[in-house]
């Protein structure tokens, strides 16, 4: 017989009081959040039965609310002996609430119950959505707003507010008697909770510190004088005192000597400092003289303005008005996986994913389904099955949502014809005037610019005959269907199942192609590579080839300023290789560095190589596309990134980085013992010359708010190639380090002086609070 320890049952009067103590402390933050009395928000925290859908038999009853802390849901569990930490959520992993049936579960599952009672919550990271039904229209559409309210005011807390909520609601966790007060073993347990490892004889220095009332806990005001004594920044301290007076103020004209000095802003005028004092400084009366304290000073270190990423590269900047293959393209390969490439499963998901990452090239493999409809999936491998036509809807839906630049649908087709017609009848009528079917303003002489195919859908694929035949220019555009070459990137792979299925496939005769498909591919022609063009008999600038990384990788070596050439006239795309079965991916800053724009990621993937990607293309307003520097657009151009000559790209820098302290580093090690030991790699990424690696020192047991002052210099001879990226790490002396946050920025976009660093997690999102504070500093190395 299995026994179970149950909790001793407490009093009526202890139920009330705790009740009591939790709606004080939801209020609070209600308050915090701006929802005070919200009807959404009080529903949200009173809690409801939801049916959680997870497949066509499995459709259940949970209980699901809105824990006090007004960041944290509880969902019932029927899970024996399942942990109480399993059970919670936090909003903050939260992306997006859709209503309705707008997810694969909540379209297969659920079609049966009306839309108006269906939401689904879709996670930031890998874990799967979770479809929930509601009993009444008003329910789902109070859980629906609530959330929405809820991640709303999140995002706009400044890093403080968010700082504060936080250390309140691990305070709170700390409280196990939930009686307000501190007593010191709560207080050590705190302290765990926030990442700190102290020993005992100074955390009871400090507890006794703060307590002023000398009852042996902390309450009301002690425990916010020991949240001051925490959150000190000593070393934002130090930088204050040289540009403040006496009396603690910095007077409107310091603050702009410290603009200019420090932080090397050369265009800070009066007007900037007073902006600045406006939007900052908390203290109401500091504004109307125009002073500012040191909480202002904090808040605006805090801010986007003191952050090391260029706000004005936040917004689209660069000029858009270039041929399209003047630009980097944001591009994902297979977008359709998952996971893995042999069998993982296909969603529309994945779509939605790459394109609200910014991603403007989308991969689709196509393949006869049931019943006339084409599907996708990576043909010979045991992955599942969308429909074509599933996808081209979600294509539809999230293209613009992120960037209104446009989109490329690569197609990789081995349908029949019949098929073909039909793929090509959905993009018509599902994409309407988005697919582009001819030429923009009759340019078939070059490719229009990404401002001139604003929110248009553009197709890669096999085309049985010119552009000028499309458009009817050369009379002769009535063929009906032809053999073309096959383009199969499977043949590339390394699996022994796959091989033998394409060697079979091999046998049989060429890819018949529909003229009903041909003829919406306009401007991205595939043709296999012959080599670069020569003067005599040049390719047509809308015929693209697609290369394996070896392949691409042979042709930068070998003939780099060749490619570079070509790329200035020619898209090219570049894939994994074939042995890459679990979906790794490539570093593609040698590609780039050579003018190749659609280098096509898993972006399913997160690592390194995920991360200077997106490093890359938060660039330009997050638009998915960078312009290329003048020299890999030049036609005269002699730039060689494998053997550095000088020229236009020759601006040699040297970037001086400190690397100062941290602040509020996640714990990785789940265990509750475990407190980081965090150490920070600094990468530099670009023509070979330019790559660089330093790290600092280890720091024992401190995630909260590790000191480090130590400095580093790198030599960058070609900065507009460059990237910079930042690691932080939890060392182990005797496995593999594990990986807290990292933050990749091109060296274009560096602002300098003393700047806030926002982490990243492992899958590309913002941490709410994680930063490293940092000191920067671009000398001319000439």
């Amino acid at each position: 017989m299995q026994c179970f320890w149950r909790q001793p049952k407490q009093s009526k009067s202890q139920d009330n009081f705790l009740q009591e103590q939790s709606n004080r402390v939801a209020t609070q933050n209600g308050i915090r959040l701006g929802l005070q009395d919200d009807r959404d928000l009080l529903f949200l925290l009173k809690g409801s039965q939801l049916l959680k859908v997870k497949s066509g038999s499995w459709r259940k009853a949970r209980f699901y609310k809105l824990q006090e802390d007004c960041k944290t849901i509880w969902q019932e569990s029927k899970k024996m002996l399942r942990s109480p930490e399993s059970q919670l959520f936090s909003i903050e992993d939260i992306r997006d609430v859709r209503p309705g049936h707008k997810t694969e579960g909540m379209e297969k599952y659920a079609k049966d119950v009306p839309e108006h009672h269906c939401f689904s919550i879709i996670f930031k990271d890998q874990r799967k959505n979770l479809d929930l039904i509601a009993s009444s229209e008003d329910d789902a559409n109070h859980w629906i707003s609530g959330l929405k309210k809820i991640i709303a005011k999140n995002n706009s807390m400044s890093q403080r507010q968010k700082l504060q909520h936080w250390i309140h609601s691990c305070l709170r966790k700390a409280d196990k008697n939930k009686d307000n007060k501190m007593s010191f073993k709560e207080l050590k347990n705190f302290l765990k909770e926030v990442n700190i490892q102290m020993d005992d004889s100074y955390a009871k220095q400090i507890f006794q510190q703060c307590d002023k009332s000398k009852t042996e806990t902390l309450e009301d005001e002690e425990i916010e004088t020991f949240y001051k004594m925490l959150t000190e920044r000593v070393e934002i301290d130090e930088i204050f005192a040289k540009y403040s007076s006496a009396e603690g103020i910095m007077s409107r004209d310091n603050l702009l000597r410290f603009l200019r000095e420090k932080q090397q802003e050369e265009d800070a005028v009066p007007e900037s400092a007073l902006s600045l004092i406006e939007r900052y400084e908390p203290n109401e009366t500091a504004k109307k003289q125009q002073i500012m304290t040191k909480d202002g000073f904090l808040m605006y270190l805090l801010s986007a303005e003191g952050n090391i990423f260029n706000s004005a590269h936040s917004k689209v900047y660069q000029d858009m008005t270039q041929p399209l293959s003047h630009y980097l393209v944001s591009s994902s390969h297979n977008t359709y996986l998952m996971e893995d490439q042999i069998r993982g499963p296909s969603s529309t998901e994945a779509y939605i994913r790459a394109l609200t990452k910014g991603c403007r090239c989308v991969e689709l493999d196509c393949w006869d389904g049931p019943n006339s409809e084409p599907v996708i999936y990576h043909g010979y491998t045991l992955t599942s099955k969308i429909l074509f036509s599933d996808a081209i809807k979600a294509i539809k839906t999230y293209a613009f949502k992120t960037t209104p630049y446009p989109v490329i649908i690569s197609l990789e087709n081995h349908c029949s014809l019949e098929q073909q017609k039909m793929m090509a009848q959905h993009m018509k009528t599902i994409l309407g005037d988005m697919l582009l079917v001819m030429p923009v303003d009759g340019n078939i002489s070059d490719f229009p610019s990404p401002e001139q195919l604003k929110g248009k859908i553009l197709v890669k694929g096999k085309k049985l005959n010119s552009l000028e035949d499309t458009i009817g220019m050369n009379g002769n555009s009535g063929i009906e269907a032809e053999d073309v070459s096959d383009e199969d990137e499977a043949a590339e792979m390394e699996d022994e199942s796959v091989k033998k299925e394409v060697e079979q496939k091999r046998t049989s005769a060429k890819l018949k192609l529909a003229k009903e498909l041909s003829d919406i591919v306009i401007y991205c022609k595939s043709v296999h590579f012959q080599g670069f063009d020569n003067t005599t008999s040049p390719r047509a600038f809308y015929e693209m080839s697609s290369f394996t990384e070896s392949k691409a990788q042979k042709l930068a070596q070998e003939s780099g300023t060749s490619f570079i050439h070509h790329n200035i006239r020619h898209l090219s795309r570049v894939y994994p290789a074939g042995w890459r079965t679990d979906s790794s991916n490539y570093n593609p800053v040698d590609l780039w560095n050579v003018g190749c724009q659609i280098i096509a990621l898993n972006f399913q993937t997160p690592g390194p190589e995920m991360d200077i990607y997106q490093g890359r293309f938060q660039d330009n307003g997050f638009s998915g596309y960078v312009l290329k520097p003048r020299f890999l657009r030049d036609k005269q151009s002699k730039f060689n990134p494998k053997s550095i000559t000088e020229g236009a790209w020759w601006k040699r820098k040297k970037l001086q980085i400190k690397i100062i302290s941290g602040q509020q580093l996640p714990k990785v090690n789940k265990s509750k013992n475990s407190i980081v030991d965090p150490r920070v790699t600094v990468e530099v990424h670009g023509v070979q010359r330019d790559n660089g690696k330093k790290q600092t020192k280890v720091i024992e047991n401190n995630g909260f708010n590790p000191k480090w002052d130590e400095e580093f210099g790198f030599d960058i001879d070609v900065p507009e190639l460059a990237l910079v990226r930042f690691v932080v790490e939890d060392f182990d002396v005797s496995t593999k380090n594990d990986f807290i946050g990292q933050y990749t920025i091109p060296f274009t976009c560096l602002k300098q002086g003393y700047r806030h660093i926002h982490l990243l997690t492992k899958n590309g999102d913002l941490y709410p609070s994680a930063m490293l504070f940092v000191h920067i500093n671009i000398l001319d190395n000439n």
